[in-house]
């Protein structure tokens, strides 16, 4: 987008940029004798286009920035120049800036992705055959590494700015969905192992898709990264404790390996991404466009990889697999808004809840599953799980981006 703005030799002007409602608006303010950004006084009288270099934030900027400075009112100034050739500064893109943009190409598809993957699992189940226990972990704990480095010592300093809204969410992530899983499972007489797994999903943390689909839908990004963070670091205690008390009486639940698995895939790499980030940023900025790709790779694969698995007995009994995954996220999309707003929190905030809630990290789940559940048939809803919040929470992005909330508008 560009703008463009006469300029005569003989008068100042100023241009004031706004963002707003996480798109950028062009609000143009003509301000006589400010020295907040003034255009270059020029001596001939030609007029002369202003360009700016003006684009939506794109998303890989927030998988790598994901702090809640973006949120922030402080906005950087905008790159402009002015130009008689009417050429920007920068017309060309480098290789760094065709990686990010495949890059937010793959993860903006990541539905589509995960349904491939899942597809191919059901109707090719030997294309998976390569995909061992080790490797999945192997690539869970990339994932979680490339979360945390988008953690910064400012995540805490926000959660302290929004108490309120972080505890909110904590508290609706960690009773909707995993209260959920076990009603669903009742209220269809699921299989032990189909219970098992389902309860499994519902007792998992925010997934980081959720971070991008909030983005998308207006919402308060800085509250999904923090809920996201924190909902991932007590995973550690809350996900072993809450399957081996809802999901007990299905399987018998290790709720010890549980734990000490999500320490290994979890919390360990989350730390050390975030240590980089502290003290390698460098580092960090060389790899960060490579890993939203990696982690829609890594997801696809393993949902496929389940689903190949158990691909005969999916296709006896598929169906009620996916009306408990879709009711389980329904459950969490709905519950998690409308609480949020029982709860008093504007409308961006309860859009973020919403999300979070009804996103899950369905590949812990998957993991573990594999791990600690002799059946494979348990991480069955883990791998349909993916697929039904992906596509649920994709939907409802398109619905609310078309209207901004109110206290966005300010």
């Amino acid at each position: 987008m560009q703008a463009s703005i006469p300029c005569s030799s003989h008068s100042y002007g100023v241009v004031k940029f706004r963002l707003q409602s996480q798109h950028i608006n062009l609000v143009p303010t003509i301000t006589s004798f400010k020295h907040e950004s003034t255009l270059t006084r020029t001596k001939s009288t030609s007029k002369l286009p202003l360009r700016c270099n003006l684009q939506q934030p794109s998303l890989l900027n927030l998988y790598r920035s994901k702090s809640p400075r973006i949120c922030g009112s402080n906005v950087g100034p905008l790159p402009c120049g002015i130009s008689s050739n009417g050429l920007g500064a920068n017309e060309g893109r480098s290789l760094r800036e065709w990686v990010e943009l495949v890059g937010e190409f793959l993860s903006m598809a990541f539905p589509l992705w995960v349904t491939i993957g899942c597809i191919l699992g059901l109707l090719k189940p030997n294309c998976f055959n390569w995909v061992t226990p080790k490797l999945s972990v192997v690539g869970l704990t990339i994932v979680m590494l490339g979360m945390g480095m988008t953690l910064t010592l400012d995540d805490l300093r926000g959660a302290l700015a929004m108490p309120k809204e972080v505890l909110s969410g904590f508290v609706l992530q960690y009773s909707v969905m995993p209260l959920s899983g076990f009603l669903v499972s009742k209220i269809l007489n699921l299989p032990s192992h189909y219970a098992a797994g389902l309860i499994l999903v519902g007792c998992c943390p925010g997934g980081t898709a959720s971070n991008i689909v909030t983005y998308l839908a207006r919402g308060n990004v800085a509250l999904s990264v923090i809920m996201t963070a924190a909902s991932t670091l007590s995973a550690v205690i809350m996900t072993p404790f809450l399957t081996a008390k809802l999901a007990g009486k299905y399987v018998a639940v290790d709720a010890a390996g549980l734990l000490i698995s999500t320490l290994q895939v979890v919390l360990f790499p989350v730390l050390a991404g975030a240590f980089l980030n502290q003290y390698f940023q460098s580092l960090v900025k060389f790899v960060s466009p490579m890993m939203p790709p990696l982690a829609v790779a890594t997801v696809a694969i393993l949902c496929g990889n389940a689903i190949a698995q158990s691909s005969s007995a999916i296709l006896m009994s598929g169906g009620q697999v996916i009306l408990a995954s879709s009711l389980l996220h329904a459950s969490g999309f709905f519950f998690g808004y409308i609480l949020a707003r029982m709860l008093g929190l504007d409308l961006s905030s309860s859009r973020t809840i919403s999300i979070e809630v009804g996103m899950q990290n369905s590949v812990l789940g998957l993991v573990l599953a594999t791990k600690h559940f002799g059946d494979p048939l348990t991480t069955v809803p883990c791998a349909v799980s993916s697929v039904c919040h992906s596509i649920f929470g994709s939907i409802l992005a398109g619905i609310w981006r078309r209207s901004v909330p109110p206290e966005m508008k300010n």
